[in-house]
């Protein structure tokens, strides 16, 4: 995948597996920068990471080793020539801070 269909497929609430990162092409090297373990907070459910289960259903889990979008939407940013901590200084949660992005890119 390009670069901005990488960015296209961002929302800022997904925690993306290293295994999609891989067939969608991200860097490896980026892959092993962003990489990390992440715990569901259990306190609201916008905390609470879901997992997909064998039936297709989604399941809570503790951890999840992976790449957060918002993360990967940054990376992108700079790849494509985005300012990405200028542009999204004001960005107040994770789904604006990619939306934000998006908008820059596209703005050239």
């Amino acid at each position: 995948m390009t670069a901005l269909a990488l960015l296209s497929e961002c929302d800022g609430d997904e925690i993306w597996s290293i295994e999609h990162c891989r067939s969608v092409r991200v860097p490896e090297a980026w892959i092993e920068e962003l990489a990390d373990a992440f715990e569901s907070g259990f306190q609201n459910d916008s905390q609470t990471i879901y997992v997909p289960t064998d039936s297709h259903k989604l399941a809570q889990t503790n951890q999840y080793q992976g790449i957060r979008d918002v993360d990967l939407a940054m990376k992108l940013a700079e790849s494509l020539g985005v300012d990405a901590q200028r542009v999204t200084q004001t960005a107040i949660n994770r789904r604006s801070v990619v939306r934000t992005i998006k908008e820059a890119v596209e703005e050239g």
